[in-house]
């Protein structure tokens, strides 16, 4: 498990997408992306990051960076999500855990008292460089994607 940090060279990663293909993230090098971990489509906190994400792509976009949703959930529920929620951010399936593992966010979590492992919710914000350029963890979703796309906004041009 990776302790990444701001400066950090972010993991690249090839991973399968909605409406197929895949995506690469060094293919994103020159902008800059905002890449959000969650721990499962269609779950009432990850659903309202992924509209408020979706909200503000058109933001984003005209602040030239790309924004990546990444969970364990297979492509094709990443298919039905989108389409249930007319989410316009790009989903990638990290089923075998690799990339989660690799940015050090599979670990153990606790609710009502019972322990297991999942995705700790985190966004990581990563430089024109691919270069880490700030870390979100264990985010609480209201808010949040404004606050990460003030910070997108005052990164070096």
């Amino acid at each position: 498990m990776a302790d990444l940090d701001v400066g950090d060279m972010a993991p690249d990663f090839d991973l399968p997408r909605d409406g197929g293909g895949s995506l690469r993230l060094s293919g994103f090098r020159g902008r800059p992306v905002v890449l959000y971990f969650y721990p499962q489509d269609d779950t009432t906190s990850c659903t309202a990051e992924a509209i408020d994400f979706s909200r503000l792509r058109p933001e984003f976009e005209k602040a030239g960076a790309a924004v990546i949703g990444l969970s364990p959930d297979s492509t094709k529920k990443h298919d039905k999500f989108k389409a249930k929620h007319g989410l316009g951010v790009d989903l990638v399936a990290d089923e075998e855990r690799k990339v989660i593992e690799a940015y050090g966010l599979w670990v153990e979590k606790q609710m009502y008292g019972r322990r297991y492992m999942g995705v700790e919710r985190t966004t990581f914000l990563i430089g024109k460089d691919g270069r880490i350029a700030q870390v979100w963890r264990k985010v609480r979703v209201k808010g949040h994607a404004e606050a990460v796309l003030e910070a997108v906004r005052t990164l070096p041009s």
